[in-house]
């Protein structure tokens, strides 16, 4: 059974830093791509990075490039993403994805 576990949100103020982990089981974590989504109240989803199976590739939504980073770590199976200088923008439930799996989410909320 594929599991996805992410944590690392919180409540932080515009221009501060969050990690976020997605821990997998389940699956051979380190033969596929994964990607980060997110979810606003009210809004669909967006996709917001992926990275690829060795790790050496990455793609960015143009509304976090520069600012995010997303990263693996085969051997932990685990999927971080860096947020740095976030927005309020960027406040949302933010999932790690694999095919058509994800986890419960996590909660970022960006407010002074």
């Amino acid at each position: 059974e594929v599991q996805l576990v992410e944590s690392g949100g919180d409540l932080v103020q515009p221009g501060g830093s969050l990690r976020l982990s997605c821990v997998a089981s389940g699956f051979a974590f380190s033969r596929w791509s994964m990607s980060w989504v997110r979810q606003a109240p009210g809004k669909g989803v967006e996709w917001v990075a992926e990275i690829s199976v060795p790790g050496d590739t990455t793609s960015y939504s143009p509304s976090v490039r520069g600012r995010f980073t997303i990263s693996r770590d085969n051997g932990k199976n685990t999927l971080y993403l860096q947020m740095n200088s976030l927005k309020p923008e960027d406040s949302a439930v933010y999932y790690c994805t694999c095919g058509d799996s994800r986890g419960q989410g996590t909660q970022v909320t960006v407010s002074s």
